[in-house]
Formats: structure tokens, C-alpha cells, sequence
């Protein structure tokens, strides 16, 4: 057994202030993975995770967008110092500023498990795009990751049902 150590998330969120990637991974182990994100600007996808998901705001307020079983649009809105669970399968996007920052919680994937990303026309809210791959490491950055699949082509962002092309976001 490896020995046990504390981590610091003040630490944590000073050097992901510093550095280039919104993401600190704090371990990832088996059963278990635990990370620390700093907000995104312009976070638009929704993402259905094949295991529960607990997040805890370190620092500034969430707005967790999400789809209920019924399809109906919700926003739950989680405050500094607040926790949320959300639930494997629920589709679902966390929505802060680039100086908010989360802990985030989850089961490791399992062998087979896919995350899959779904992106919604911002005019009519049809579907626009949806991806899925195999998270098996996430110092690979999977959002950033489909984040680069969806702006890269026009298509992808362009609604078969209206014609609206999302905009990719500006620096």
C-alpha cells in the first residue's frame, strides 16, 4: 500500500490558475477518480456519464444544466461550499466562470463504458451533434477533447432544422 497523503486544493486551484489546462487530476485510481475544474467559457455540450457524479464547488456559484427522464430542461444552481449528486445517465452541463472551481467525484469507467457529449441548437433545440468515446485516462481532458471534434467542422455545428451554424467561441 502506497502511504497516504492530504492534498491541498488551495494548491490546486493556484496552479491550475497558473497553468494552461482547467483540470487537475487528483487521483485516479480503480474505482475511484477525483478531480479539481476550473470553469469553462462557453460550455454548451451536455454530458451523460455512465456513473454517478458528485461535485462540490470549491470556489464561486454552478449553474448544472440538465434534461430530466422526461426531457424537460432543468438548471439546479449550486453555491460556494454547496455539494450536488447527480446520478449516472443524466444528461447534464456544469456551467461556471473561468474563476469558479469544482471537485469532482466519480466512479473510473468501467472496460466497455462510453461518455458520450450531445450538443442542442441554441435557436430551436434540436439536436446538433453527439460523440462518445472510451474515458480511460482523463489526464487526456475528454471534454476538450470532443470540444474539438464539434467546433472543427461546420456541419457539426450547423441544425439540420432551422440552418442556425453555432458560432465557435472566441478565445
Amino acid at each position: 500500500m502506497s502511504e497516504l497523503r492530504a492534498i491541498n486544493l488551495g494548491q490546486i486551484i493556484n496552479g491550475i490558475n497558473r497553468g494552461p489546462t482547467p483540470v487537475r487530476i487528483l487521483w485516479q485510481e480503480e474505482e475511484s477518480l477525483a478531480f479539481v475544474a476550473r470553469g469553462r467559457k462557453h460550455r454548451s455540450e451536455f454530458h451523460i456519464d455512465p456513473s454517478d457524479e458528485v461535485m462540490y464547488m470549491l470556489k464561486g456559484d454552478m449553474e448544472l444544466h440538465y434534461v430530466t427522464a422526461e426531457g424537460e430542461r432543468k438548471v439546479a444552481v449550486i453555491r460556494e461550499g454547496e455539494i450536488i449528486h447527480c446520478p449516472a445517465g443524466i444528461p447534464h452541463s456544469p456551467r461556471f466562470s473561468p474563476d469558479a472551481f469544482v471537485l469532482v467525484l466519480e466512479r473510473k469507467r468501467r472496460t466497455g463504458e462510453q461518455d458520450r457529449f450531445l450538443w442542442f441548437c441554441e435557436q430551436c433545440d434540436s439536436p446538433l451533434y453527439e460523440t462518445s468515446r472510451r474515458v480511460s485516462d482523463y489526464h487526456e481532458d475528454p471534454v476538450s477533447r470532443a470540444y474539438e471534434e464539434f467546433y472543427s467542422v461546420e456541419a457539426r455545428r450547423t441544425c439540420s432544422r432551422c440552418g442556425h451554424v453555432t458560432p465557435r467561441p472566441n478565445p
